[in-house]
């Protein structure tokens, strides 16, 4: 997981030299193969906009149930439960549904108050919306002006949840890949103008708040169903949007980044470098390449440098890895004991993937940033490019850095991770897929109207800084925040800054220059 007025007219050196070393700020439809892409995008367009414009055409006036409120301390919440179509394009009388669930929440108090609507979308693919427990940070800023609405993507939390175990519902590979492919931006948008309808008085236009990958499904919903937006905010979430599959782009400059990430985690923990490469070696020798894991899996030697997916590229990333690899092996209590790898860390390795609890984000990871093309297993191509330096084995051996990777999600992860196992032909099927539907309109949003404002991380390592802006010159109108004092996670780890600093640039509290 990528964020002025007229961009176009910002050059390099412009914004460049707001940004130090030191911390500052400165329904979419199978395409068939007669049409073009550029007609496939027309396409998706008019299908987003009938989801919006006439979305209760076929559907049961149940579709929609709203609880209780409750309370937790400073804020009130009520729960809503929406039955949707699985498939935007099928006879909505007929055709298979799922459940998407929202989360309202105010401030207390401020129930039956008219506010404007607010919908945040999450970070992804695969994860569900944040679970409030009290008034705080960006949520507790959010409530002070707005109704947010807390929204678990179709497949997460509790929108027909697609879990390890849900999913051996579906009994072929062909039959689960199949139904995954309905659960990309351009549905999470339909579902998203579902809710909207049915929510805001008058089915308005609201305010949307993309992270990360829910960033990806906001420039999506400028590109297809823009009337329904009043307002868009992104926070290290403007995603690649070129035709075809952007994912060997976006991995390559990833890697880049990694790199670096990689450099600067040993610089701060030099201690670390001898230990990686300690249990490296000891993974290497091991019958059968690695040790067993608690759930079952192995850890491998690349299986191990996926601790840099959480560990790498967030705020306290760098101290939660280390503070894990202090404790990677057992004490020696018997004299002639052999060394081994602890279980504190072999817990602590598996509960730092989340595979067992959100296994969609590595189905369908490397598709999101498919339109027309496969994506080829792409991070495992780009990396058997690099000349060895992601070789953990070859770089313990000749005394070189262990460079952990990042977001990247490679085909024998299916293999050696327990929860994956299950889902390996189906991965295969997806990896393969050709004709995923468009994601982006990039004449849409060249003739954006609707006030955009993005807070860009320079060194994110998530969503590439270059790659991100690349694609804001593409969206009219968009206002930028580049900033170095935050990483990916600057939304969470900002508290109410972020967001308050992206609603004093669309309310014109910050100035242009």
């Amino acid at each position: 997981m990528c964020s002025v007025r007229a961009l176009q007219s910002l050059t390099e050196p412009t914004f460049l030299r707001f940004i130090s070393s030191t911390p500052q700020s400165i329904l979419l439809t199978p395409i068939p193969k007669s049409l073009s892409f550029h007609s496939s995008r027309r396409l998706a367009a008019a299908v987003i906009a009938m989801t919006g414009a006439n979305s209760s055409g076929g559907c049961s006036p149940s579709d929609h149930v709203a609880g209780d409120w409750y309370s937790v301390p400073d804020l009130r919440l009520r729960d809503h439960s929406f039955t949707v179509p699985l498939d935007y394009t099928l006879d909505c009388s007929t055709c298979p549904k799922i459940t998407i669930f929202a989360r309202e929440v105010v401030s207390v108090g401020k129930e039956e108050q008219p506010l404007p609507f607010l919908l945040y979308l999450q970070g992804g693919p695969g994860f569900e919306s944040p679970r409030p427990i009290e008034g705080s940070g960006w949520i507790s800023k959010a409530c002070e002006e707005y109704r947010l609405v807390l929204l678990d993507q179709r497949g997460t939390g509790l929108s027909t949840p697609l879990t390890a175990s849900s999913m051996m519902q579906l009994k072929s590979p062909e039959e689960l890949a199949n139904y995954l492919k309905h659960f990309r931006a351009d549905n999470i948008v339909n579902d998203a103008e579902f809710i909207r309808v049915r929510l805001v008085p008058d089915a308005g236009p609201w305010t949307i708040l993309g992270q990360s990958y829910g960033g990806f499904c906001a420039v999506t919903y400028l590109s297809f169903a823009p009337k329904g937006l009043k307002q868009v905010l992104l926070t290290g979430g403007i995603p690649p949007i070129g035709s075809s599959c952007t994912a060997d782009t976006v991995y390559s400059a990833c890697f880049e980044q990694t790199i670096r990430q990689n450099e600067k985690y040993y610089q701060r923990f030099p201690q670390d470098v001898e230990i990686v490469r300690e249990v490296v070696n000891h993974l290497a020798e091991q019958e059968g390449g690695g040790v067993h894991l608690p759930s079952g899996g192995i850890l491998t030697p690349r299986g191990l440098q996926l601790l840099g997916l959480s560990g790498l590229g967030s705020s306290t990333g760098f101290e939660r890895l280390h503070y894990m690899l202090e404790r990677v092996w057992d004490p020696i209590i018997v004299a002639g004991a052999q060394k081994q790898i602890s279980y504190y860390f072999l817990n602590a390795y598996e509960r730092s993937l989340d595979f067992d609890t959100n296994p969609l984000y590595a189905l369908l990871h490397e598709s999101i940033y498919c339109q027309g093309a496969s994506s080829g297993w792409s991070a495992q191509r780009i990396r058997a490019k690099d000349e060895g330096k992601f070789d953990a084995v070859k770089a313990a051996k000749e005394g070189r850095l262990v460079l952990f990777t990042g977001e990247m999600i490679f085909p024998w992860m299916f293999e050696e991770i327990h929860p994956l196992r299950p889902f390996k032909d189906a991965a295969n099927l997806l990896a393969a897929k050709e004709d995923w539907p468009p994601l982006y309109d990039i004449d849409s949003l060249n003739n954006n109207k609707v006030a955009v404002a993005a807070a860009v991380y320079y060194e994110d390592m998530y969503v590439n800084f270059k790659l991100a802006m690349e694609t804001a010159s593409q969206i009219a109108g968009i206002r930028l925040w580049i900033t170095n004092e935050f990483m990916h996670s600057g939304l969470r780890d900002g508290g109410s800054q972020v967001f308050d600093h992206l609603m004093g640039l669309l309310s014109g509290k910050k100035p242009l220059f």
